[in-house]
């Protein structure tokens, strides 16, 4: 609870203190003010971004989603050693700092005629895939490989057997990774900044310049909280959808 006070709450009050104020207050004289809201929900251009934004997150969530899918069935489907061996192969590049690994997408991408939308693209898929594919993998490695068995006894083929006993009972597994994949995406800014070459802005470089750049810490809250609140109705809908699926 302490460590959660110091880290999150604490962070979340001093975030909602600047978004709801305006430049130059103090403890003892406080002006609360909505305007950093009116100016970015009145200013089309810093809609366009946020829209950008959950766009992106949403496309790669469902990229990760179709790739990494068929990719933890596979490793489901191999024999025990091998699937130890595959996990490895599968989350080695994570050990080498994110950073890192982006700047070497940013070389290998370079000198090529993508765009940059396709370079911000292949950077977020690239290091949100794995955890779409170890979330879905833990799900169907779970499973009651009986419950198949029965579905095949009962003139289930492999096709039905797959739809109606493998998949929703994997569902869990996607929507852990949908969580871990679209709520990092969302919010992302050095791969749009580093593969974007400056030219593909979203929420999270909006963010960074304001707190950083251009030193209006009050604007910068309001965006942050905005987002915190698209998060946490993301969050909401994904986890609502998961008791349901349990419910039935």
């Amino acid at each position: 609870m302490v460590w959660a006070l110091i880290l999150i709450v604490i962070p979340m009050l001093i975030m909602i203190f600047y978004a709801f104020t305006t430049e130059g207050n103090d403890l003892i004289q406080v002006k609360v003010s909505l305007n950093n809201f009116i100016r970015f929900f009145q200013d089309p251009i810093f809609l366009n971004v946020l829209l950008r934004s959950v766009i992106l997150a949403l496309v790669t969530t469902l990229i990760c989603i179709l790739i990494g899918y068929p990719a933890a069935y596979f490793i489901a489907q191999a024999d025990f050693n091998k699937q130890a061996v595959l996990v490895l192969l599968m989350t080695a590049p994570q050990f080498i700092n994110m950073l890192v690994r982006t700047y070497a997408w940013r070389g290998i991408l370079l000198n090529t005629d993508f765009s940059a939308e396709l370079k911000v693209y292949i950077g977020m898929v690239y290091n949100f895939l794995p955890f779409m594919i170890l979330q879905i993998y833990t799900s169907l490695s779970k499973l009651d490989t009986s419950l198949i068995n029965a579905a095949y006894d009962l003139g289930c083929d492999k096709k039905t057997a797959f739809l109606k006993v493998t998949l929703p009972l994997s569902v869990p597994g996607i929507i852990s990774g949908i969580t871990l994949v679209f709520l990092p995406a969302v919010s992302s800014f050095f791969i749009p900044k580093l593969l974007g070459g400056g030219s593909f802005v979203l929420v999270g470089n909006l963010i960074e310049n304001y707190f950083v750049t251009t030193g209006d810490w009050n604007f910068g809250a309001a965006v942050s909280l905005v987002m915190t609140i698209v998060i946490l109705i993301s969050m909401y809908f994904t986890r609502k959808f998961d008791y349901d699926k349990e419910a039935r």
